[in-house]
């Protein structure tokens, strides 16, 4: 049974508590892995620096190692031809090819009404705008260590491709097996087909990030890295941020069900149930104004997990990081939600769409009984790459907007130019810039000599 909770100051303390970063323990399991891979104690953030900077100093060599090391794999090349793509296509079954294709199509369509164009203002002043371009080179990171996910890496390369990106780079973890496909699931390797990957890399974790960050001289320097994975490649991208872009810090999946005396429990607890299925560290939360509905909800996920292949991990996910909150009204579940601003928020409710104006944090919100979180995850349109961690308070869900720059577009007439010089003379002379002041007058015709002068 989750737990129930009706005091909201409790709530807020146990279950809608951020966990901040670096707080939590590492499993005994992956401490062992650590000591053994580096003879030593090391966090996260350790072992993705220390990762990092073996990769920016030895290239290559070090990305061969730390995957024999890490891995367990021992790869002469990294690189995937790309008739292994082609090949992985044909092998996987006719439905699942069907399934990612429309995938793919739904997924295009949606990013295709994105816009992100230039303008360009013109007045007698001359002309002021932006110009957009898009990214030169991103890379894309696939996770492939217990579980392979190609919807992920629709998510994220399809936006790239509606954006124009001219070159996509994929980094999936490598598993025993030769080069032609290096133990990479033929499903990976058909969504990358699918999606339109340029090139792909056998290169899993920290030392994938660090090689598209630095550039090795099998994997081209990238612009910007984008894909979810495991802590330590979610540190090891907080490392190299600055040398390149990255999307975001993505965390455990977690989801927020608000539900009403309407909703239908065996749906909220099915949808409780796929989020917390990711694994131990996932969070699956339901808001309701009414402990009937809490009862409800906690008795059928007790059914629902009796024939559940993973439901140790989502007991485990539920009893430490899950439980449902009964709230005064759905107005309070929705202001509660707000404040933890989830990932995914789906609001089972009686007329969701008139609630809809009231959510402000959420990476995507879930409207009804027709539109659960798994049309989300795989096929609805919407890229799923969403933010965890609470950054839905000021972070977006990734777009097209993530694979283009702005830059600013200036072209001012002569007497614009003369008529505004003075007042940025004046400016720079109060930041004690005067070479500034200077380059103003000089710009706007108006006396230059003296330092300072006015």
């Amino acid at each position: 049974m989750i737990r129930i909770l009706t005091d909201l100051d409790a709530a807020r303390a146990t279950i809608l508590r951020r966990v901040p970063e670096g707080e939590a323990a590492l499993p005994p399991r992956v401490q062992e892995s650590i000591r053994r891979t580096w003879g030593r104690d090391l966090s996260v953030a350790g072992v993705a620096e220390e990762i990092c900077r073996l990769v920016a100093r030895d290239g290559d060599a070090a990305v061969r190692d730390l995957t024999r090391r890490i891995d367990g794999v021992t790869l002469d090349a990294f690189e995937l031809p790309q008739d292994a793509l082609t090949a992985a296509l044909d092998r996987i079954p006719a439905a699942l090819r069907e399934a990612l294709t429309v995938a793919a199509d739904r997924i295009r369509t949606y990013h295709e009404h994105e816009h992100h164009d230039g303008w360009l203002w013109s007045t007698a002043d001359g002309s002021l705008g932006q110009i957009v371009r898009p990214l030169e080179r991103v890379g894309i990171y696939a996770p492939g260590g217990t579980a392979a996910y190609p919807s992920s890496l629709l998510m994220a390369v399809i936006p790239a491709r509606v954006a124009g990106v001219d070159e996509v780079i994929l980094t999936t973890p490598p598993n025993t097996g030769g080069i032609a496909g290096a133990g990479v699931a033929d499903v990976v390797l058909a969504a990358a087909a699918i999606a339109g990957v340029d090139r792909v890399f056998a290169i899993g974790g920290a030392q994938a990030i660090a090689a598209m960050a630095y550039g090795t001289a099998s994997v081209p320097r990238v612009d910007k890295i984008l894909g979810p994975g495991n802590p330590f490649v979610a540190a090891a991208k907080r490392y190299v941020f600055g040398q390149v872009d990255i999307d975001q810090i993505a965390g455990p999946t977690e989801t927020v069900v608000i539900a009403d005396a309407t909703a239908n429990p065996a749906s909220a607890a099915a949808d409780m149930i796929a989020q917390a299925e990711h694994g131990e560290t996932s969070s699956a939360i339901l808001l309701t104004d009414r402990i009937a509905v809490a009862e409800a909800v906690a008795a059928e996920i007790e059914r629902q997990l009796g024939d559940l292949p993973r439901a140790a991990i989502v007991r485990e996910s539920l009893g430490v990081h899950g439980g449902a909150v009964v709230a005064p009204d759905i107005e309070t579940a929705i202001a509660l939600a707000n404040s933890y601003a989830p990932e995914h928020l789906c609001l089972l409710v009686a007329e969701p769409w008139r609630y809809l104006g009231l959510v402000r944090n959420a990476g995507g919100v879930f409207l009804g009984e027709s539109s659960p979180e798994v049309l989300g995850d795989y096929i609805a349109g919407p890229s799923h790459i969403m933010p965890t961690g609470g950054t839905a308070r000021f972070s977006s869900t990734l777009h097209v907007g993530d694979f283009v720059r702005t830059m600013s577009v200036i072209g001012l007439t002569p007497s614009a130019a003369a008529r505004l010089a003075e007042h940025a003379a004046v400016i720079a002379e109060a930041e004690g810039l005067h070479g500034h002041a200077r380059a103003a007058r000089l710009r706007g015709g108006l006396p230059t000599n003296g330092v300072g002068q006015r």
